[in-house]
């Protein structure tokens, strides 16, 4: 791993993987490798089928993470911090969110920032005693950038997020969990997040994922793709879509019987 840079690892365990942010020194703080490394992630699960479930955990004691390193982005034009930094946290994040299998969060210290706006983009978190979230950029004169006033208001009140966002305000795990943030407040947060996940991986991967489908369709992450993904998986496992397929091959006119 490369101190400065820090590193997200993905390992694959049967039918439960994990991707683990390295970058303890700096408190997890993700970096632009560290991106690069996720959204690389992302994309390998998309195309593992034996992959059920993911937990998203990180190393080490003092956070899960803090943010967007500052020294990642503190030196940039407002152009390239505007189209640039926010924009790649956004294609990530969003990748990370839509997922087809379901994904756990190990919250194991401090969410701030960018790192609670990585957790908001999984579908279950599970919190620390000692782990807090919050929305601090205001403190240094930004602010959040990575889907924190958008996909945080489907998970959290509005007046909680305005807390955050406007007062600084810290919520800790049993009010997190109060909330409906946090799914569960364990002293094992990887541990239990791990567990849940060999629970998830037991199940119908398709109708995990059809569930998941429909629950962001009407929450409104993704709305468009999820509805027509609906509704192209229903039409796919039609007699009437390998007829049409069939006929289109052998240059004749369909025959479809409405199977």
């Amino acid at each position: 791993m490369d101190a400065v840079s820090g590193a997200a690892h993905l390992e694959i365990r049967g039918p439960v993987a994990e991707i683990r942010l390295d970058h303890p020194a700096k408190l997890n703080a993700l970096t632009v490798p560290m991106l690069e490394a996720l959204e690389s992630h992302c994309a390998a699960l998309e195309a593992e089928r034996g992959v059920r479930a993911l937990v998203l955990s990180a190393e080490g004691e003092r956070a899960f993470c803090t943010g967007a390193d500052i020294a990642a982005w503190g030196a940039l034009s407002a152009e390239e911090f505007a189209r640039g930094w926010v924009r790649m946290g956004h294609r990530v994040f969003d990748r990370l969110a839509r997922l087809p299998l379901p994904t756990v969060a190990a919250i194991q210290g401090p969410a701030f920032g960018g790192g609670l706006e990585l957790a908001a983009a999984c579908d279950i978190r599970v919190m620390g005693p000692a782990a807090r979230i919050a929305l601090p950029e205001a403190g240094v004169g930004i602010v959040p950038g990575w889907s924190g006033t958008q996909r945080l208001l489907r998970l959290l009140p509005e007046g909680v997020v305005k807390e955050m966002a406007l007062f600084g305000r810290r919520i800790d795990a049993a009010r997190a969990a109060a909330l409906g943030f946090a799914a569960e407040v364990a002293e094992d947060p990887r541990a239990r997040a791990i567990e849940i996940a060999e629970g998830m991986s037991a199940l119908s991967p398709r109708a995990v994922e059809a569930a998941k489908w429909m629950i962001h369709a009407a929450a409104g992450e993704d709305r468009a793709a999820s509805v027509e993904a609906l509704g192209a998986a229903a039409m796919g496992a039609t007699a009437d879509r390998e007829e049409g397929v069939r006929a289109f091959l052998e240059k004749r006119r369909a025959r479809f019987g409405g199977d």
